[in-house]
């Protein structure tokens, strides 16, 4: 896999410090921490998630020496990421930044749709790959997989239905024509286009794995 145009060396201090976190070892691709670390980093957790094990497998000198370093002495390690950070300016990301292209693509889907939302890509994601678990007369707050999704991404499952709704109007094998008017057409006719076309075992694997996202 080719270097990451903004990826850097000193960056593996922060990966480590990541990897031995309880329970110790390789995260997931989309864990909380995984993903909150590439959001601070702009650089995508697929990545990061290959570095994290090329860093368990000490197949470099570098590698080998941070762990001789850093490896069993978590406070000299605490102290690296810690100087790093105020040295890279990842408190204040904007000025730190400034000058550097940083083109967001995956972030936004870690990001609200829109402004006073808490709802995000990845939350519709997950919706709509239930939705092609579910049948159109199950799609209503009763149902126990709706409340399910509800209390996963911590939403009520009225809401939940309410996206149900909008993808059956992007569902052309339903042939809705009803018109609905609400600012989720937008962000849910999107994710229809990525998703909703493609095949279904590559949704649902995504889905899979950014569950555990949300269950952090």
């Amino acid at each position: 896999m080719a270097k990451h145009t903004l990826w850097s060396d000193e960056y593996w201090l922060l990966l480590m410090q990541l990897y031995l976190r309880k329970p110790e070892g390789v995260k997931p691709i989309y864990s909380r921490q995984m993903v909150d670390l590439a959001l601070e980093l702009h650089i995508p957790p697929t990545y990061l998630y290959e570095q994290m094990f090329k860093l368990r497998q000490l197949d470099t000198p570098r590698l080998q020496q941070l762990w001789e370093r850093y490896g069993n002495n978590p406070k000299r390690l605490a102290k690296g990421v810690r100087m790093l950070r105020q040295m890279k300016g990842f408190n204040n990301a904007d000025v730190f930044y400034q000058g550097v292209e940083t083109i967001e693509s995956w972030e936004l889907d870690f990001k609200p749709v829109m402004e006073g939302s808490e709802l995000t890509p990845v939350m519709l994601i997950m919706i709509l790959d239930l939705y092609f678990r579910l049948t159109p007369n199950t799609m209503v707050s009763s149902t126990p997989e709706i409340q399910q999704m509800a209390k996963l991404l911590k939403m009520k499952a009225n809401e939940v239905v309410e996206v149900m709704d909008i993808y059956q109007l992007c569902d052309p094998y339903l042939n809705r024509s009803a018109m609905i008017l609400s600012p989720l057409l937008g962000p849910c006719q999107q994710i229809w286009q990525r998703y909703g076309n493609d095949n279904p075992e590559k949704l649902a694997a995504f889905a899979a794995q950014l569950r555990e996202y949300f269950n952090n």
